[in-house]
């Protein structure tokens, strides 16, 4: 395993307007979660916050949207945004995670400046339906191909602890590896009271099988990225996530959930003998 490893920096461009119904969303308006609910973000202080990343030593850099998916004001304002990260950021791997996306759609955002497309597929297809009624996760999985024939690299992963069973992990995992990702974020579930899943079924040493059976089903190039979670079940213990293969982290906060200074992480990854990769064609 590399001992670089590689940053990834998350902004939540929309945030809290979500009408969907899955059950591990603050950012749906269903559940009345306590988070900052706001509309598009001014593109100058998107691309302001770009910065701010590439300076922290992100080299991804994921411009989120709530809502189910992708339409034409959407399309347009993370094409506009991309366009004018490009132009004043250089060296980053510009994500898009808006949802359930067509090629077309899909298409756009890379002619505008978007390199990856982000979309989990959250759980196994069996455990989807106890988490969300609105949509099918079929159309998660369709999504994703559709980045894939539109030309962008695929960034798939999913949330572990929800509820489901060990067959569930197994499952995902496997439906993850089949699409072949560039990069795959673990997501370990973060309990809100607003929230209808009230605990998270999984603890440190399950999350720590999760990422070695991970890492065998992927290449050594594929990036395995511990995201949302992470302080939680890997707070003084975070050397362990790299020796199981996780070779990328999310730093900064995420989308409605507060993470470390980014600089800590750094220091973290420091004591361990590790340091940020300095390029996108990370190995």
């Amino acid at each position: 395993m590399s001992k670089q490893i590689f940053l990834c920096a998350i902004n939540n461009i929309l945030s809290g307007t979500c009408q969907e119904d899955c059950k591990f969303c603050t950012q749906s308006v269903r559940y009345h979660a306590d988070i900052e609910r706001y509309n598009y973000k001014e593109i100058t202080q998107i691309v302001e916050e770009a910065k701010a990343a590439k300076a922290q030593g992100a080299l991804g850099y994921c411009l989120v949207t709530a809502g189910k998916g992708l339409d034409d004001k959407k399309v347009d304002f993370v094409a506009r945004a991309a366009k004018a990260v490009k132009a004043e950021v250089e060296g980053l791997n510009l994500i898009a995670c808006n949802g359930t996306a067509n090629r077309e759609q899909l298409s756009y955002l890379k002619a505008h400046g978007i390199d990856s497309y982000n979309h989990n597929l959250e759980t196994s297809e069996r455990y989807y339906a106890e988490i969300c009624q609105t949509h099918a996760w079929s159309e998660r999985y369709e999504t994703c191909e559709n980045a894939k024939s539109a030309g962008l690299t695929l960034c798939s992963g999913g949330i572990f602890g929800m509820g489901e069973e060990q067959e569930d992990r197994e499952e995902l995992l496997k439906a993850i590896a089949s699409l072949s990702p560039m990069s795959t974020p673990l997501n370990f579930y973060h309990p809100n009271p607003a929230l209808p899943i009230k605990t998270r079924n999984i603890e440190r040493e399950e999350a720590l099988e999760i990422i070695r059976k991970a890492r065998k089903l992927l290449t050594e190039t594929q990036l395995l990225m511990v995201a949302g979670g992470r302080e939680l079940l890997f707070n003084g213990h975070e050397e362990a996530m790299f020796q199981a293969g996780a070779n990328a982290i999310v730093i900064g906060n995420y989308l409605t959930t507060e993470g470390l200074e980014p600089g800590r992480d750094r220091e973290i990854l420091n004591s361990f003998g590790y340091e940020a990769a300095t390029s996108c064609d990370f190995k």
